[in-house]
């Protein structure tokens, strides 16, 4: 009912910046530079009516953001009543490949791409024999199977839609190694290390000094506790720590218990059919994301947080703000390669701690900014108007420069309040963006503003140099940050600092 609601809203609600196709365009899950679609298989030529727009697109210039909208379609939203249509259990629109296809032509497609095999990225015939051997351990009812054959054959058809896109290995390091490959452990970090295992040793953990240190970044060795600390998942208390791990781990899987099996009634099966489709589109350019396993440790945690939060329900976007706590996570049993890091060799005991762990953590993290995803989607639409108002202030030319084009904020920033900025940064930079997140007082609901903001400026000369209206929209929603490390991070906030100190108690100076 409130998805219904929602999409009802967007239809209807004419005072939204720009038109209803607009905003209808804003939820749809844009993949920018770094993260785009999943990877093709088959190539297919598009229709004839395609080509015909293409060849009018360049005829004419665009002068309006409706023009451009009408003249375009994105790759990855072609097919997408047929992919309701397999989901659902239609008929299938394609016939089934033989086993090992899919794998041979991605694996051929990498190759070409990067002009010779890439180290590391080759599978044999014992890699899939052994995959096969590991997801046959998970039992599955007879409704996921047909879930799962289903998911298979759309993700082909969409596959078959898609432009052949080359893989940059860079895209999927989620290694928090500095882009100038400066050595993981210097001096000075091992003094902070240092700092922060004595505080965590402690008997209670001084939270005020924790953040104060973790805001310039926490030590990929005590990210993990650092993190269910600052979340206010664990208390300060050492000695409560354990007991309080295991009470919320069971209570996790008590919930599992309780609710997991109605995915299939009537009332949730179209929150567990949007949560299953939105799954392989996380990060799909890392192979850990893609795998069985992982895929249904997010869909049980997005599926409990979504009956347990009525109010707002899934959303689109809430399946990447799994992902960081994951892989923090995760980090605490891998030590390099995570990847590529087949997580079902873990124990079972691991891998349900590191599912509850991420659970609760996310659930912390979303009770501060639910606002951004209950009905009309309030939050988001608040701070995409502060966000204009603050640069109007900070950068007239900018803001001059989208009045000419007719570039309205909504169609850019709506998918960095959504998502947090993960569509637009590697993952390795996110996780150190929510090190100072967490460190901050409403970092997440308060301090995100700054960051966009010191964001957007960041692109100042890239943004002038565009003279029209969809050659801005192209740019906003593929800032080059591929290379990206911990150090143009830093640079980001401390930027999202200055501007925080500037108009944070005094937000009137940046309204008109």
């Amino acid at each position: 009912m409130a998805t219904e609601n929602r999409i009802n809203f967007w239809r209807k609600n004419a005072k939204v910046p720009g038109s209803t196709h607009v905003v209808l365009s804003s939820v749809q899950p844009v993949y920018g530079a770094q993260h785009p679609p999943l990877d093709p298989c088959l190539r297919r030529s598009y229709p004839k009516d395609t080509k015909l727009k293409l060849n009018n697109l360049k005829s004419k210039k665009i002068s309006s953001f409706h023009e451009f909208a009408r003249s375009t379609n994105d790759a990855w939203d072609i097919d997408d009543d047929e992919e309701d249509d397999d989901f659902l259990g239609g008929p299938a629109l394609c016939s089934s490949l033989p086993s090992g296809v899919h794998s041979t032509f991605t694996q051929k497609q990498k190759q070409d791409a990067a002009g010779a095999p890439q180290s590391g990225m080759s599978h044999t015939k014992e890699e899939d024999t052994e995959h096969e051997l590991v997801n046959s351990k998970v039992v599955k009812s007879n409704s996921e199977i047909h879930l799962s054959t289903s998911s298979v054959r759309s993700t082909l058809q969409k596959q078959q839609s898609l432009p052949i896109r080359p893989i940059i290995p860079l895209v999927a390091r989620i290694s928090d190694q500095n882009a100038s490959g400066a050595p993981p452990m210097t001096v000075r970090e091992k003094s902070r290390l240092d700092k922060f295992k004595q505080l965590l040793a402690s008997a209670n953990t001084d939270l005020e000094e924790l953040r104060k240190h973790s805001w310039s970044g926490i030590p990929r060795e005590v990210r993990p506790i650092t993190w269910r600390l600052l979340s206010g998942y664990l208390p300060a208390n050492k000695e409560r720590r354990e007991l309080v791990l295991k009470r919320k781990r069971e209570e996790y899987f008590g919930f599992i218990v309780q609710y997991y099996h109605s995915r299939t009634d009537e009332h949730y099966k179209d929150t567990y059919r949007q949560i299953h489709i939105d799954i392989p589109r996380t990060n799909p350019l890392i192979p850990l994301f893609q795998q069985p396993v992982v895929q249904e440790v997010f869909e049980r945690i997005l599926f409990i947080w979504a009956i347990r939060h009525p109010a707002s329900g899934y959303v689109q976007g809430i399946n990447d703000l799994v992902t960081p706590f994951f892989v923090v996570f995760l980090s605490e049993f891998v030590m390099e390669d995570m990847e590529n890091f087949e997580v079902a060799a873990l124990s079972l005991d691991i891998q349900r701690n590191i599912e509850a762990d991420s659970f609760w953590c996310m659930s912390k993290l979303l009770d501060g900014i639910q606002d951004n995803y209950t009905f009309a989607q309030p939050g988001i639409q608040n701070k995409v108007k502060a966000l204009e108002e603050l640069v109007s202030r900070i950068d007239e030319d900018i803001h001059n420069h989208f009045k000419k084009y007719e570039v309205e904020y909504l169609q850019f920033a709506f998918r960095w309040m959504n998502n947090l900025l993960m569509r637009e940064l590697p993952l390795r930079c996110t996780i150190r963006l929510w090190d100072t997140y967490q460190a901050e007082a409403e970092g997440f609901s308060h301090f995100h503003l700054y960051v966009c903001a010191a964001f957007l400026i960041e692109w100042r000369k890239e943004i002038l140099s565009m003279v029209d209206f969809q050659g801005l929209l192209i740019l906003l929603q593929n800032l080059p940050t591929i290379h990206w490390g911990n150090e143009e991070v830093g640079l980001l906030l401390a930027e999202a600092y200055r501007l925080k100190y500037m108009f944070a108690d005094a937000p009137s100076h940046y309204k008109r």
